[in-house]
């Protein structure tokens, strides 16, 4: 038996603690806030992010909780013109043997949570802000911010982008900024008018330098509401309110539509969003890095927690049988399984706004290419993401996505 150190209480936090009590091992979970939660709003899960809820036992009360969507809904902004869908209903969900879904963060962390409450062998602790690590020859430990220390056999660093753990590990500085803003609102569905509801289907209108993405979330209760710009903006920042009337203009060059969708969001928030190069380097003896601490990516190719989801499955799957004495080296086999793949989904994220944010010609150009693939033709390029069930094998990217516009990037 394995006894775990967890930094970090997110999704991927709990899931690495939930895989790790299915297989025997004993966790701790240690939590800088002072209670246990998630904030946020939509997050979508494809196929590949319920295959591992499924395989962590929680899978159906994920389901439950969650809207099925029917399409990918890609309409160009300044135009109104709907160029393409994905389809997600029988042939999507026949070739990838699950549906593709909308949820509330703060509602899959919570099926997360009650999954891990239920298990004796794990411990959740909050108020435990963690500032690094320490490593004798038997054991890891995490040093806590009021100088106490938390033994274990080993030590894994699922504390998100700004990680202590990895900023002891790779010593990579602070995030990248992208120059991009994202701004967000959730509104009651019953606000919405029934012609711009779209109840099964994530849609997004692209602009020049810009997009605009809307879908169903709490059980369709409530549109979440989340628009990008390419700002060029240098500094990080998060959760910053800011007013209707800044968001408007933002995006001003997009329809009639977009624009009343808009109009309607209330509370909007605005957050620079951030991401890491990919790093070779995951583990450090009997330490390793998990989910946004070690693949920070930024939200476009819908992969952050699916991501972290594949992560702590295999790396259970990985200590299955495993002892305080081989950590190390099973750590090193979860690192070489998982690097190259998420690695080129870091990537693919980043050049999605070759598709999203073209203007003029090359958004005609983008329009027109799109528009002549069939459902199986899209199909093919997400099939690397959506269709992963063993998260330790690496199916490469499409040839396609090097020559043209990335299919890969829908918004979380």
């Amino acid at each position: 038996m394995i006894e775990a150190v967890i930094t970090g209480g997110g999704i991927g936090g709990l899931a690495t603690a939930l895989g790790l009590a299915r297989r025997g091992h004993r966790a701790v979970v240690l939590e800088r806030a002072p209670e246990f939660a998630e904030i946020g709003a939509g997050i979508q899960l494809a196929p590949n992010g319920i295959h591992a809820l499924d395989r962590l036992g929680v899978g159906a009360e994920a389901r439950s909780l969650a809207v099925r969507m029917d399409e990918l809904r890609f309409m160009d902004g300044v135009t109104g013109e709907h160029v393409t869908s994905v389809p997600l209903t029988e042939e999507y969900r026949r070739r990838f043997r699950n549906p593709y879904v909308v949820v509330h963060r703060a509602e899959l962390h919570a099926v997360l949570l009650d999954a891990c409450r239920a298990w004796d062998t794990i411990e959740l602790r909050g108020g435990s802000a963690v500032t690094g690590y320490e490593q004798t020859p038997t054991g890891a430990r995490a040093v806590l911010e009021n100088g106490e220390r938390v033994h274990g056999d080993a030590l894994i660093g699922a504390d998100g982008i700004n990680s202590n753990v990895r900023a002891q590990l790779v010593g990579d500085g602070e995030p990248r900024v992208s120059g991009i803003t994202v701004y967000r609102a959730v509104i009651p569905m019953d606000q919405v008018p029934p012609e711009l509801r779209r109840d099964t289907s994530v849609v997004w209108w692209t602009g020049p330098g810009c997009h605009f993405v809307h879908y169903p979330i709490a059980g369709g209760k409530y549109l979440n509401l989340a628009g990008s710009k390419d700002d060029g903006g240098t500094r990080a920042f998060a959760g910053v309110p800011v007013e209707k009337a800044h968001v408007r203009r933002q995006f001003a060059t997009l329809g009639q539509d977009a624009q009343r969708l808009v109009e309607l969001g209330d509370g909007w928030r605005s957050w620079m969003l951030v991401d890491r190069d990919p790093v070779d380097t995951w583990t450090d003896g009997r330490v390793a890095l998990l989910g946004d601490a070690a693949h920070p990516m930024l939200h476009y190719a819908a992969q952050g927690a699916c991501q972290a989801l594949e992560d702590a499955v295999h790396l259970g799957d990985l200590l299955e049988d495993g002892s305080g004495d081989d950590v190390s080296q099973r750590f090193e086999k979860y690192a070489a399984d998982r690097r190259e793949r998420t690695a080129a989904i870091q990537l693919a994220a980043r050049e999605s706004t070759r598709l999203w944010h073209p203007a003029g010609g090359a958004a005609l150009a983008r329009n027109a290419l799109l528009s002549k693939l069939t459902p199986g033709q899209l199909h093919d390029q997400v099939a690397w993401m959506h269709g992963a069930r063993d998260f330790g094998a690496t199916t490469p990217a499409p040839a396609y996505l090097s020559t043209h516009p990335n299919q890969n990037g829908v918004q979380e």
